[in-house]
């Protein structure tokens, strides 16, 4: 199992052009398990994780690893620790599957050396994982969404990090991909006890593959702890603007957001909402 760490954020303040988008977020990163960042678009989740994973500098706050300052860990130490798979990662041009996941062992590798049997073995473990052994001498740009997808992750794992930020590994996806790595990194964290963030636009999804929600509200953290006291019409209503009911996922026993639009009667829903998050919350 990966060992525990202690992440944090106080009072953090970061954004672009000293522009602030996140504002004054404090949270603690359950080690070892899945957390998912939810809210509206442009609330502030991928520039969160942005810098929490140090590609962004806060203009005000602190964040630390194991009561270490983020900012004065050296880079190559650091991507030991923390992998990163961002949103729209740029494929080099005619790289192979096995190339691209490679890269991942850079952090683990000297300016002088070569690889080593442990390179090569955490490169197979990875494509083992996303089941892409097959596809190894394959040109990136003759595979499909999914299949790209489960290529990056697995540079990512070839990293070997015990923390790994995601953001929006299931964009642009159909459901069925969307559902098989979700699955896959789910596999990954129960096996590994790798500690998983992850940005995901899919409501019910996070809630289903969640141990942690973080919720977002104009770039400030309006709720945070599992899906099942996180999860309710009243957090849907404040942050999407969308009534809502909310019921159990008849599958995972999690819970279920059913939208209510202008044109459904809403005959009686009421009974089955789960509003036990105060209004309040939105705006502390």
């Amino acid at each position: 199992m990966k060992p525990t760490h202690v992440f944090q954020a106080e009072q953090t303040v970061a954004g672009y052009d000293n522009k602030a988008v996140i504002q004054g977020i404090s949270l603690s990163i359950p080690s070892n398990k899945i957390s998912v960042i939810i809210g509206a678009n442009a609330c502030g989740k991928s520039t969160l994780l942005k810098t929490l994973a140090r590609l962004i500098k806060p203009i005000s706050g602190k964040i630390t690893l194991d009561d270490k300052p983020l900012s004065k860990i050296p880079s190559k130490q650091l991507a030991r620790t923390l992998g990163l798979l961002p949103q729209s990662p740029i494929v080099p041009e005619g790289i192979s599957v096995a190339d691209l996941v490679g890269r991942g062992r850079f952090p683990h590798q000297s300016l002088f050396s070569g690889w080593t049997k442990k390179d090569y073995e955490a490169v197979a473990e990875a494509m083992e994982i996303m089941n892409i052994t097959e596809l190894a001498n394959h040109h990136i740009d003759e595979l499909s969404g999914g299949q790209r997808q489960r290529v990056w992750i697995a540079m990512a794992l070839a990293q070997q990090t015990d923390i790994l930020f995601l953001d929006e590994p299931t964009t642009f996806l159909d459901i069925t991909y969307q559902v098989e790595i979700l699955d896959l990194l789910t596999d990954l964290n129960r096996k590994y006890g790798t500690t998983i963030v992850m940005v995901l636009h899919d409501i019910n999804l996070s809630a289903r593959y969640a141990d942690n929600i973080f919720a977002l509200h104009q770039g400030k953290l309006v709720a945070e702890g599992d899906p099942s006291s996180v999860i309710t019409s009243t957090l849907i209503k404040g942050i999407f603007g969308l009534r809502s009911t909310v019921i159990k996922d008849p599958i995972s026993g999690s819970p279920f957001v059913v939208p209510i639009g202008r044109h459904h009667v809403n005959g009686g829903v009421e009974s089955l909402n789960r509003d036990n998050l105060p209004v309040s919350a939105f705006t502390r």
